[in-house]
């Protein structure tokens, strides 16, 4: 099969596309022939040698993807050959084939492409968790999104809606603005202004917002605190900008607020944590959640470029760029 192979760190320029063997089946897992995966900051981050959870060399970068189940290992029961899937993979999603346990692999609904389903295990799987599991949004609750253009910023934007919530959200040009109130943000406020602070204040009433997504970090965590209402919650999502900031505990005490921490592949496993008791029941609770506001058309996940496999190096050079508004996918089948 073809897939992308770092064999040392780096950016994208290290990395190349290779004939390499299949992944073994194992039991209890299915191999999905992969119909689409989705280019991230976060794998540009693993390819680097950069992200918290260090892959070993040679790595294949990609965490989600979409495709169709082609064959199942001793034990598996829960899909057929044939299938249309989308699965959450710790490693290996940029290749013409994965093996993925089943827990980790979800039904995609035939009226979601697999362009569409490839966005679902991570990005709109970690908006659903940190903002109904984690930060608990009630209707009428003001949430604030960071960074709202771009992939996972649209799926927080699309799931705060969902959940009833008023939106905020902060992009960088006219553009992404234009596209976040499309995907159903009630505000948007670009970024480089000096006064957003000011904005999402006036927009509150003084208040602040009572849920912030931060997948951006540094300065922006930083001014995010001075405009988070009393006993708000504010859920430090990543580290775009590059800086990892810190918590200055006395605005945590004043202001009677949370810093919520969300890893999405805590609930698939990954890591060093065991999976905790019933999490799969929840797991499939959510994503059918997430599919049933998709065919009710209050999730439109947007593709900013759909490219073949072969031009990885092109999508993930957009996604460095900041040029992606929503998520750029790729496909690995000729």
């Amino acid at each position: 099969m073809k897939a992308v192979v770092c064999r040392k760190y780096g950016g994208p320029e290290v990395a190349a596309l290779e004939d390499i063997p299949s992944p073994a089946l194992r039991a209890g897992s299915v191999r999905i022939q992969v119909h689409a995966c989705s280019a991230s900051f976060a794998s540009l981050l693993v390819m680097e040698g950069k992200h918290q959870n260090r892959a070993p060399l040679p790595l294949i970068p990609g965490t989600e993807v979409a495709g169709v189940v082609v064959e199942t290992g001793a034990g598996a029961s829960r899909f057929r050959v044939g299938e249309r899937v989308i699965a959450g993979v710790q490693s290996g999603g940029y290749a013409q084939e994965v093996v993925a346990p089943e827990e980790t692999v979800f039904h995609l609904p035939d009226g979601v492409s697999f362009d569409a389903g490839a966005q679902f295990p991570t990005i709109y799987g970690t908006a659903y968790g940190a903002l109904h599991w984690r930060a608990r949004v009630a209707p009428g609750e003001v949430v604030l999104v960071h960074g709202a253009a771009g992939g996972s910023g649209l799926a927080a934007v699309e799931v705060a809606k969902a959940l009833g919530a008023t939106v905020i959200a902060t992009a960088g040009s006219k553009a992404k603005q234009d596209v976040v109130l499309e995907h159903g943000a009630d505000h948007a406020i670009d970024y480089h202004r000096a006064d957003w602070r000011d904005a999402v204040l006036a927009l509150t009433g003084g208040r602040g917002a009572d849920v912030i997504y931060d997948p951006v970090g540094g300065a922006t965590f930083d001014t995010s605190l001075r405009c988070i209402a009393p006993n708000g919650r504010i859920i430090p999502m990543g580290f775009a900008s590059g800086a990892i900031p810190t918590v200055p505990a006395n605005i945590v005490l004043v202001k009677n607020i949370s810093v919520i921490g969300v890893y999405w592949g805590y609930y698939f496993g990954w890591g060093r944590h065991p999976v905790a008791p019933g999490n799969d029941a929840k797991l499939r609770q959510a994503y059918a959640q997430l599919f049933d506001w998709t065919a009710q058309g209050r999730i439109r996940p947007r593709v900013h470029a759909a490219l073949p496999l072969s031009e990885f190096k092109t999508a993930l050079h957009m996604i460095a760029g900041r040029q992606a508004i929503g998520r750029v996918i790729m496909r690995p089948q000729p």
